[in-house]
């Protein structure tokens, strides 16, 4: 059943808008964002779709693929349970809210995705930033893309409880076919960087997730606020490690709990790679990022200390691989996926062998998915849109 199709078996009409939004990949920049430095994504050619009707009563009346639907009275508290899903775009409503939305009525919303799960892909920002696409259309509000990214980072801050940076709602809200997105985290600004159309991103996802996945993050960012506190006392005067230059740091360094100084020369050296790789992009050198990519991987391998042998072993496999110009871990790491940037030539046949070794290694498959650039969140249907992205819209 296509989307419309459940929209109208669920709701006994037809939406108003649909729009749809992108998952993301993180290129380069491992933990870099919560230490203010930049980071850069791509949007890929995956998507979530929202289709939705504004209504006159005051309710919420949501249907997913995957869930009954789910009917919400009051907006402004998150739900639990098997409707928790539901907190994702009723925080977004609340964050527009907040910037002006008109409070009158309600709507209705339809979801369904192609953006694989649990494979590091941020659909759950996807939601978001198509959500907040659709409803600005069916309350006639007009928020910049970005001022999009702002509210739905907040909504999953604030309103679902998870502690992101900007990296995923920013990607998802301004990618670009052809291109890559960079995200100044101190300053909360984007741009966009020519990729070109000749490279493919390929994720081998491993399905493996530490069991202490949650708190090894908060450790290393425990230990990167600490690492600030004894730069700090070495006379830095920093207010995160996004203010050092390896340069300044290797002065110091010795100075530090050698751990401590493991964990920021993974994040200054990491700061600096994501400026090389845009430098790279913009002088048209795309091939020469490889090399960046992976000196990432061995820095949060030796450094971060946040890969797996799971990841290491992918990343140890695709250096080998023809047309394989650089492959690393992606997102927090202590398992999920390994992103690799390729070109063309890189084909179904490559990717397969990748996997037979994995799976001669570890005794199951990596999940394999192949991924080019894409534009952000847009309407797809209704407000005029001409835009069309291949789905089940019906």
């Amino acid at each position: 059943m296509s989307l419309k199709e459940r929209f109208r078996a669920n709701f006994a009409a037809a939406p108003d808008i649909i729009a749809a939004a992108p998952g993301r990949v993180e290129v380069i920049g491992n933990h870099t964002d919560y230490n203010l430095g930049p980071v850069i994504g791509a949007g890929i050619d995956r998507h979530v779709f929202v289709a939705l009707r504004r209504i006159p009563e005051r309710e919420f009346r949501f249907s997913s693929t995957v869930s009954d639907i789910a009917t919400v009275q009051d907006a402004s508290t998150p739900k639990s349970g098997s409707d928790s899903w539901v907190n994702y775009p009723l925080g977004v409503y609340n964050s527009l809210l907040r910037r002006g939305l008109a409070s009158e009525g309600g709507f209705e919303l339809a979801v369904e995705s192609d953006v694989p799960s649990g494979a590091g892909l941020s659909s759950s920002a996807a939601l978001e930033l198509a959500t907040a696409k659709a409803i600005c259309a069916a309350f006639e509000m007009e928020l910049s893309s970005w001022e999009l990214a702002i509210a739905s980072r907040e909504a999953e801050n604030e309103f679902v409880g998870v502690p992101c940076g900007i990296l995923d709602q920013g990607v998802s809200a301004m990618g670009e076919s052809g291109h890559l997105v960079h995200i100044d985290c101190r300053n909360m600004e984007s741009s966009v960087i020519p990729l070109g159309r000749s490279y493919s991103i390929w994720i081998f996802n491993t399905h493996k997730k530490h069991s202490l996945v949650e708190s090894l993050y908060s450790e290393r960012h425990r230990e990167c606020t600490e690492a600030v506190a004894q730069l700090n006392r070495e006379g830095m005067d920093i207010a995160c490690l996004a203010d050092m230059t390896s340069e300044r740091f290797e002065r110091v360094r010795d100075s530090l709990d050698a751990t401590l100084a493991n964990r920021a020369a993974h994040v200054i050296g990491e700061i600096e790679r994501v400026e090389r790789v845009r430098t790279l992009l913009e002088q048209g050198n795309g091939d020469a990022v490889g090399k960046e990519l992976f000196a990432s991987h061995a820095s949060s391998r030796n450094l971060f200390e946040n890969s797996v042998e799971e990841l290491d072993y992918l990343v140890d496999i695709l250096e080998s691989m023809p047309q394989v110009l650089g492959a690393r871990l992606t997102g927090g790491g202590f398992g999920g996926a390994v992103m690799a940037l390729t070109g063309e030539s890189f084909t179904e046949i490559y990717a397969d062998s990748v996997a037979s070794a994995y799976r001669g290694r570890f005794g199951q498959s990596p999940g394999v998915l192949q991924c080019h650039t894409a534009d952000g969140a847009r309407i797809v249907e209704g407000a005029e849109s001409s835009d069309t992205i291949e789905s089940s819209l019906g």
